[in-house]
């Protein structure tokens, strides 16, 4: 390989929004909800299209938490790093971004279970809406061992998972800031390689498929490695045309590794050329286009459950009652993908951004000016944000 093609001497890559990182953050958001959705159809897509719409849940995880990392380490880890923003700045911050949408979205479906019982309605499967795993979830404590989080809106995990990240990313940030850019990144894989096997020979799982309650373990080795990924990107340049083939074979990779299996390492190495990749290539024309579908993302993610719950709880009720044909049921399964995308946009835009407007204002408010990220580098937040 041509060593002109990685450079230490160049300017590296701004982060910005409207480009590669923004659309993918879009693209993960969307498969999620294939994700969560593909059993709701007349035959389960793991069964009609390929198993990947099964599995490939550890998948989009994994680049959701990785990217995570990745993000906030290029937005935030100057101003952290150089103290021009407190460790409980940062992590106030990102709280505030997370748990007010959390917040109501658990509430709505608490209310959507109540209305819909006490109307005739229950749930087809009480045992996932059971009252005893709901403290948990609501107060984002299910992934560090508190008895609770299955049901309900149970892809919050991952949340509640980041939100200990959050807390670590300070620690990480002095650490990987001493390294240089390939002992970062060499680090950063060594660590999610030796976690790896300390689950298995611990607790029987790889690290990808530890169980919700140990959310926390999962989590933090993706998201530092997603840190490691963007100390080396902030340090390395990657020739823009290199980067965006590099993406693209990463991609094909990724596809063909799935045909076959898991292949969970393999898929890891992907996502992560990928994700370099896509912050590599310069957004010389921003798209509004994708920055707004990025925006949404987030809503996407954590609004879906909720969606899935009410829309197929009412379809599954008009397929009993009027015995409904299959291809209707897809296309009331189509529908009901389509409600997640809608109901997600209005949700962003009619409730989370004007609550994220003012939390804004009044951050910015008790924040010293130097500490704010320039506009430039602040352009993008990660997929939870």
């Amino acid at each position: 390989m041509p060593w002109t093609l990685i450079s230490t001497r160049n300017e590296t890559t701004p982060i910005a929004r409207g480009g590669w990182l923004d659309a993918l953050r879009f693209i993960v958001a969307f498969l999620i909800i294939l994700h969560h959705y593909q059993a709701a159809g007349p035959v389960p897509l793991a069964e009609a299209v390929h198993p990947v719409f099964e599995r490939g849940g550890f998948l989009l995880t994994n680049f959701f938490l990785i990217d995570s990392g990745y993000v906030l380490m290029r937005v935030y880890g100057a101003a952290v790093g150089q103290g021009r923003m407190s460790a409980g700045d940062f992590f106030l911050k990102r709280f505030l971004r997370v748990v007010p949408a959390h917040l109501i979205l658990g509430l709505a479906l608490v209310a959507l279970v109540v209305l819909g019982t006490a109307l005739g309605a229950a749930p087809r499967n009480p045992e996932w809406f059971r009252w005893d795993q709901l403290p948990a979830q609501l107060l984002l404590l299910q992934a560090y061992g508190v008895h609770g989080g299955l049901g309900w809106n149970a892809p919050t995990w991952s949340i509640s998972a980041l939100i200990g990240c959050y807390l670590c990313f300070p620690w990480i940030l002095r650490g990987l800031t001493r390294l240089g850019p390939w002992g970062a990144l060499g680090f950063g894989i060594g660590v999610y390689l030796v976690a790896n096997q300390l689950c298995w020979s611990l607790l029987g799982y790889p690290v990808y498929q530890m169980p919700m309650g140990y959310g926390f373990v999962r989590a933090l080795p993706l998201f530092f490695l997603g840190m490691s990924l963007a100390w080396f990107a902030q340090q390395v340049w990657i020739a823009p045309r290199f980067a965006g083939w590099a993406g693209v074979a990463a991609f094909c990779g990724l596809a063909i590794a799935q045909v076959f299996d898991k292949n969970a390492l393999i898929s890891l190495a992907m996502i992560s050329i990928i994700i370099l990749a896509a912050g590599a290539v310069p957004v010389r024309r921003p798209s509004k286009w994708v920055e707004t579908a990025a925006m949404v993302s987030f809503s996407m993610f954590i609004s879906n459950e909720v969606v899935r719950i009410a829309w197929f709880g009412l379809v599954n009720v008009a397929v009993a009652r009027f015995a409904l044909s299959e291809p209707v049921q897809w296309v009331l399964w189509g529908g009901g993908v389509l409600a997640a995308v809608a109901l997600a946009f209005a949700f962003h835009f009619m409730i989370d951004d004007w609550i994220q407007s003012r939390i804004r204002v009044r951050l910015k408010a008790r924040e010293p000016r130097h500490s704010r990220p320039s506009s430039k580098a602040g352009a993008v937040v990660s997929l939870e944000g």
